[in-house]
């Protein structure tokens, strides 16, 4: 089973200070349709205005990523964590038992581009905790690097769910290949460029989900710029 998210069709939510979409129900947004897909409960595409944010608020049992696509995004919580990210550096934010946080724009006279996602982990009220690292965008150039993962192999962040998350960057005309399982499920998300799946053509922030589905995955960058590719693999 595939299904497709067209970015267009994302639940859209704008402020004054933000522009946020959401690929699943989440807040105020809610259609019963796209209430996430295995673990995974939440991508949201944030735009925060320059001195803009979020203030502090609670959140409990979730993994929480962000991933900074352009600007800086500064970030503080009651359990010691605090820095500020910047264009492709990515955080965890593991929320336990309980964690209070903020997240500001961390600049004055220029707009953050974020990705905020969600996952459900597979164990309740453990430790809060919370990391922050870079990967370097040439060598994801062509080639899967393992960003998020159970065990931090690779120098991943470490999550709290049977859960990875690969990242690619292709040029156009460059391809990558990646298996499917049946026995797990798969969500596409392109970050960022153009790129096509098969015989689909995805703009930034289209998404394509897979189910029950075995065979090679084949994914080609096109057009002008760098295909920003993310792709999830889930426990089904």
């Amino acid at each position: 089973m595939q299904v497709f998210r067209a970015a267009a069709d994302r639940g859209q939510v704008r402020a004054g200070w933000l522009d946020s979409q959401h690929t699943f129900s989440f807040g105020h947004y809610h259609d019963p349709r796209w209430m996430g897909w295995g673990p995974l409960r939440v991508i949201n595409e944030d735009r925060v205005a320059a001195g803009a944010g979020f203030p502090p608020h609670g959140h409990a049992n979730m993994e929480i990523l962000s991933y900074v696509l352009d600007g800086a995004l500064a970030h503080r919580d009651d359990n010691g964590g605090e820095g500020v990210l910047r264009a492709g550096e990515w955080q965890w934010m593991s929320a336990g038992h309980g964690i209070e946080h903020s997240e500001f724009n961390a600049s004055s006279d220029a707009p953050v581009h974020f990705l905020q996602i969600w996952i459900q982990p597979d164990r309740v009220n453990a430790e809060p905790a919370h990391a922050q690292t870079r990967f370097d965008p040439e060598a994801r150039r062509g080639r899967w690097v393992v960003l998020v993962s159970p065990d931090g192999r690779d120098g991943s962040l470490a999550i709290r769910q049977q859960a990875s998350l690969y990242g690619v960057r292709l040029g156009a005309g460059e391809a990558v290949t990646f298996p499917l399982r049946a026995a797990r499920r798969y969500w596409l998300q392109l970050a960022g460029g153009a790129a096509t799946v098969g015989d689909r053509a995805l703009s930034p922030g289209d998404a394509i989900g897979y189910a029950e589905e075995d065979g090679e995955l084949r994914i080609e960058g096109r057009g002008v710029g760098i295909a920003d590719v993310l792709l999830f693999d889930l426990p089904a």
